[in-house]
């Protein structure tokens, strides 16, 4: 089994948290997007999509997206579950995995891949106004957010799962996307900080991105 990953990529970042929330190791191999080396033919071969993080199993079975990733190694050791354990809480946990993914993750990538400099050799073209479109949709979405922490210890309930997986590494890459977390977001700061603390998410932080 072989975990192909990157360290500038949120994405690998919600699998790597994701083992380590289960305790588990797996052989990785780093892809360097600076270098382009997610476009190589030998990874292309593993990926044509040519994005990470890709496992593969011993039987030559290529399994893509984080979160399907993630699934399957919820099956494999299923303690302690990260996906929930009855059926309001897995949708629970589903539905806020999907708004923090879609309305935080991606629109926060957004404005990283089409502003920064370092993305301007992988993204072709760079789109500045999509950046800028995005930039007030995360903002938005942090005030619905906030607001659903009011209560919350966890993003789903009273258990981490894997939606805080997502919201720890989105709201990550709001730093190298240049979008400041409101401090009067005080719940969404909270949680951020104490999810921060957490050993499988102070373990190998995100670097910043390389400016050249």
């Amino acid at each position: 089994m072989l975990l192909y990953t990157t360290a500038r990529a949120p994405n690998p970042r919600r699998v790597e948290i994701f083992l380590r929330e289960k305790g588990l190791s797996i052989p990785s191999k780093h892809i360097d997007i600076g270098r382009l080396e997610h476009r190589s033919e030998s990874y292309t071969k593993v990926n044509p999509v040519q994005q990470m993080p890709s496992l593969e199993l011993d039987d030559g079975t290529v399994l893509t997206e984080s979160i399907a990733i993630c699934r399957y190694f919820e099956e494999l050791h299923p303690e302690p579950a990260l996906f929930g354990t009855s059926a309001r809480g897995r949708a629970e946990i589903e539905m806020w995995q999907r708004r923090l993914e879609m309305g935080l993750l991606l629109t926060v990538a957004s404005v990283f891949r089409h502003s920064h400099p370092f993305m301007a050799k992988v993204e072709v073209p760079q789109v500045p106004e999509w950046a800028a479109a995005n930039r007030p949709k995360a903002e938005r979405f942090l005030q619905l957010f906030n607001e659903a922490l009011a209560e919350r210890r966890f993003v789903a309930g009273d258990e981490f799962s894997v939606a805080d997986i997502t919201g720890i590494v989105a709201i990550e890459f709001m730093r190298p996307a240049r979008i400041t977390l409101d401090p009067a977001l005080t719940h969404v700061q909270r949680w951020f900080g104490d999810m921060s603390k957490r050993a499988s998410v102070i373990e190998n932080p995100p670097p910043p991105p390389s400016q050249s």
